[in-house]
């Protein structure tokens, strides 16, 4: 327990001190300041907002993923598989190459969909698309073990009971995976929030419009404002560390509702 607790505060805490005790460096008023700054709040705002969007599709979609790969058998099965991890072993940078050079106006994906109107190359449209990608194996890696544990004879009995293929998936499948899918969704959820390499390439990086905060860090740190960038760090680190303590409460309620075997 020694041994834990020392390495834990060596690797994290020591580490998250010094961030609030630079911050410290400021005045009350001068951290509420840079903080409701319009550039601040809009930074904030789209790394939130929109890496919480990006988990939310990844959840579904994550879902979706996990079922099929688990599921069924089909050719070509492992290989989809594999290609699951690719975000988790792609450098970022060549991720945000990759997908600006996909979706920019004469791209492969962003020719056609410019044809219709839609701009996502350097647009807060890009940021999502960015943290979709990131964010997928998130999903599928938590929930895939669970689903291969579920035993298919649990909905069998469920359908020979008479409940419906949608009641068995509500009531039987859902409550089992619930605890692996608010994890998958924490977790998609703080990488998203704090990816940098794979969207400064797409985001186009306006301020007030596709700037991420984890970029205004970087800028404010470039300008020797050091006390300015870990100010807007320790706001992202306090809200963050909130939403997914809340989550994971939500996971451990979930959790103590299925039924012991």
């Amino acid at each position: 327990m020694g041994l834990t607790l020392s390495w834990l505060s060596v690797i994290i805490l020591i580490p998250l001190a010094g961030l609030f005790l630079k911050s410290l460096e400021l005045s009350p008023e001068q951290f509420w300041n840079i903080l409701s700054s319009r550039r601040t709040l809009n930074a904030l705002r789209v790394s939130f907002g929109l890496a919480f969007a990006a988990a939310c599709v990844n959840l579904v979609m994550g879902s979706i993923i996990v079922w099929a790969l688990v599921r069924y058998r089909f050719p070509g099965r492992r290989l989809f598989d594999a290609i699951v991890d690719v975000p988790f072993a792609l450098p970022t940078a060549v991720a945000g190459v990759a997908l600006t050079a996909l979706f920019a106006e004469k791209g492969w994906l962003g020719a056609p969909l410019a044809a219709l109107g839609i701009k996502v190359a350097f647009t807060p449209v890009g940021i999502f698309v960015a943290m979709i990608f990131i964010g997928i194996p998130f999903v599928v890696r938590t929930v895939q073990p669970v689903l291969q544990d579920l035993d298919p004879e649990i909905e069998e009995a469920a359908g020979s009971l008479g409940a419906s293929r949608w009641q068995t998936i509500i009531r039987v499948i859902l409550p089992s995976l619930a605890p692996a899918l608010l994890t998958g969704l924490a977790l998609a959820f703080a990488r998203a929030v704090g990816e940098y390499g794979s969207v400064i390439f797409i985001a186009g990086n306006l301020p007030n419009v596709s700037e991420i905060a984890p970029l205004l860090i970087v800028i404010r740190l470039s300008e020797f404002r050091y006390a300015d960038a870990t100010a807007i760090a320790v706001v992202m680190l306090v809200v963050s560390f909130v939403i997914i303590f809340a989550v994971n409460r939500l996971q451990r309620w979930a959790q103590s509702r299925i039924p012991a075997r």
